[in-house]
């Protein structure tokens, strides 16, 4: 009887092993995004997976097991944020217009060569580049832009993770896009971006 359940408990541990290692460094790059600290990342994907392994039986085989962990691994964050108990962040989005982007890549004159500028300006910066951004802003709108913009979460799936209703994710993308605008383009002109497309304009 004992060595049944030691065998079973040495498969159940395989079984999550499997799905888990594929998932963690882009569990830690998550993690950092939202705690801006590489030591909270690596504690709190620790206790997400200590976490998911209690709760391994309530995971249904053959589901979305990613979206599963990484909504406990978001609500770890959350606890470890309410615990710190950190004073709310003030945003001010008066100066930064949500058509920020689109105005910038008018007034560089990128809108007579190409129909979608902003698009092409993104598809320039990198993918660190653009975590750096999205670290820089305050935490409720961080985790979802993290979720959406990174990991290519669906609204319902973010909904899903963070336990919020979509509406509240659509609204919280929506201002946490007017703060990445401004920091976007300010990577661009400081990577060289802005001056390599103007050049290319020029050539064309």
């Amino acid at each position: 009887m004992i060595q049944v359940e030691a065998d079973s408990e040495t498969d159940r541990q395989h079984a999550f092993e499997v799905l888990l290692k594929p998932l963690l460094d882009n569990a830690f790059g998550l993690a950092v995004t939202m705690t801006r600290n590489a030591a909270d990342a690596e504690d709190v994907v620790q206790e997400a997976a200590m976490r998911a392994y209690r709760a391994f039986d309530s995971f249904e085989r053959g589901t979305n097991f990613k979206a599963w962990f990484y909504k406990i691994l978001t609500n770890c964050c959350y606890a470890r944020h309410r615990t710190m108990k950190r004073r709310p962040e003030a945003v001010d989005l008066d100066d930064t217009s949500e058509l920020y982007l689109y105005r910038q890549t008018r007034a560089a004159g990128f809108h007579e060569q190409n129909n979608d500028p902003a698009r092409l300006l993104m598809n320039r910066i990198s993918a660190e580049k653009v975590r750096e951004a999205i670290e820089a802003i305050p935490e409720e709108y961080r985790v979802v832009a993290t979720l959406y913009f990174l990991e290519d979460y669906s609204y319902a799936d973010i909904a899903e993770a963070v336990d919020c209703p979509v509406g509240t994710v659509r609204s919280r993308l929506h201002r946490g896009r007017r703060m990445l605008q401004r920091t976007l383009w300010s990577i661009a002109q400081e990577e060289g971006i802005i001056s390599d497309l103007k050049q290319e304009q020029t050539n064309a």
